[in-house]
């Protein structure tokens, strides 16, 4: 039976200077080097050791027309090193930087190579050199997690078993190595088929996973949502076949604390996760190409509990609660249907206009029991809508604020972690779009235009003024081929974005204080 909790990558990773030489090299399976982008690049290449041989495949390489900043060859040693050069240009993004080290790391991480060495010269800018070092560490990870599978012969991608990276820091590799498990674990879980995690293996996987982490865990299951009048959140389980549906609290306790100049009353932060574990679509049926990846629509949830890993990995000096709202959206007898009236926890009615728009349903109800808690701050993901898809494709994320005055830091955040997010505008103007005369607020509407700016206004109203939140609607999370270094068609993104986010108290504490 295949394992709901992914192993822990058993790969040893150690930072030391280490001179790049022919010596060097022949200690090691596989070696990347990284070399910065700019004129000259012959001359760049003189200083590697076998200078001949990378003088030869440059100018072959320049006279084939080819734009390739990588060259990749075996060197003539005892043994046989397969070794990937690659040119940075300066100045790169967040996603470039990783964008090429995920080439890179296709070329390394593959049977034969157990000991790989990076490498890298000095680079204009400072910092640079790093950045670049940490991409390429960051994408050798992604690509030797393993995923789950159930083949009758399993699959061996790689032998890595050892990474040295030739710098003086280990800081930035250790936060690296963090991010790369809360990444994996968001794949792994968003990868399992439907039937090994339903609601009920995904709590019972968190209870696990929490006790493993240090983690409480709290379960609000059906009965007690129904005494709470979490309205919303039930309309969508009532059709599954069992009442394993419920919304899964886990609290991450430092043992170290710092201020965060929170006001009086005030916890740490809040993340939030949609966990749909599969989506039918309900009454309104999804076709069979949409709901075939339907499985991944928990993956806010899977977000969530990874940005939470690593950030516990990291040992943030402040609370985090995760809350997320896990069910299934199927059909069947007592399915919700369009026109129903549903009363929300807060106590606000919602006319359902399409059982397809169930996750905006699930995150209402959680994010009231998440933001009740007076959270500095809330930060929720969730694979939410098409329109967001159809806006920025799925290579950005739709970031969603009542506070306006983070779209600066929130987009920087995009830029610098690579995980890329745009933030769109949530007027209140648009809750006309919304009104209703039965019920407090319509679900959604009935032509679907602007529709992930629509469920946003619509999630403000479940989340306490007082409160800053951020929503990110999760356009990346599935893309064929992956994206920038993430190799594998379920991303993951949205877990190092968190981290560049979370990580930094001190940087975060100076966000919340500038609001207004």
């Amino acid at each position: 039976m295949q394992a709901v909790i992914p192993p822990e990558l058993k790969i040893d990773v150690s930072v030391q200077p280490l001179v790049l030489s022919d010596a060097t090299l022949s200690r090691a399976d596989g070696a990347v080097v990284l070399l910065e982008k700019k004129a000259g690049q012959d001359q760049a290449v003189d200083k590697l050791p076998q200078a001949a041989l990378w003088r030869k495949l440059l100018r072959s390489q320049q006279r084939s027309g080819q734009a390739s900043p990588i060259l990749v060859t075996r060197l003539p040693n005892r043994s046989q090193t397969l070794v990937v050069v690659a040119f940075v240009q300066p100045g790169a993004t967040g996603f470039e930087r990783l964008d090429l080290a995920g080439k890179l790391a296709r070329e390394v991480v593959k049977p034969g190579v157990t000991r790989l060495h990076i490498h890298a010269n000095e680079f204009t800018a400072p910092g640079e050199r790093a950045a670049a070092l940490e991409a390429v560490l960051a994408a050798v990870l992604a690509h030797a997690a393993p995923m789950p599978e159930q083949k009758s012969k399993p699959t061996v991608a790689h032998d890595l078993a050892h990474v040295h990276i030739a710098d003086r820091h280990s800081a930035l590799y250790d936060r690296s190595r963090a991010i790369a498990a809360g990444n994996h674990l968001a794949r792994w879980l968003a990868t399992l088929p439907p039937n090994v995690l339903d609601s009920i293996g995904y709590r019972a996987a968190l209870q696990k996973l929490a006790r493993r982490e240090g983690w409480s865990f709290r379960f609000y299951g059906i009965g007690q949502l129904e005494k709470l009048g979490a309205g919303a959140f039930l309309a969508v389980a009532r059709a599954n076949p069992h009442r394993g549906a419920g919304i899964v609290r886990l609290t991450y306790r430092p043992k170290r604390t710092r201020p965060t100049g929170a006001s009086k009353g005030a916890t740490g932060i809040a993340l939030v996760g949609k966990g749909i574990c599969f989506d039918t679509g309900g009454i309104n049926l999804k076709p069979h190409r949409g709901m075939y990846t339907m499985h991944g629509d928990m993956q806010g949830s899977s977000v969530a509990v990874g940005s939470l890993l690593a950030l516990t990995r990291l040992e943030t000096p402040y609370p985090i609660d995760c809350w997320l709202a896990i069910t299934e959206n199927q059909i069947g007898p007592n399915a919700f249907r369009p026109q129903e009236i549903v009363r929300a926890l807060n106590g606000v009615t919602i006319q359902v206009v399409h059982s397809d728009a169930e996750g905006r349903m699930v995150l209402a109800d959680t994010l009231t029991l998440a933001s009740r808690e007076k959270p500095r701050f809330v930060l929720d993901f969730a694979t939410l809508t098409g329109a967001c898809v159809n806006a920025l494709t799925d290579r950005y994320a739709g970031a969603f604020t009542n506070r306006a005055g983070l779209h600066d830091w929130l987009q920087q955040a995009g830029r610098h972690s690579g995980e890329r997010v745009w933030c769109f505008p949530m007027d209140e103007d648009f809750d006309t779009e919304l009104e209703c005369p039965g019920a407090d607020v319509l679900q959604c509407t009935l032509d679907s235009k602007g529709d992930h700016i629509l469920a946003s206004r619509f999630l403000s109203k479940f989340v306490e003024a007082t409160v800053p939140w951020v929503h990110v609607d999760l356009a990346p999370s599935e893309r064929k081929g992956g994206l920038a270094h993430v190799p594998t068609e379920m991303t993951g993104f949205g877990v190092r974005y968190a981290v560049h986010l979370l990580s930094d108290a001190a940087e975060l504490d100076r966000q919340l204080r500038s609001l207004p």
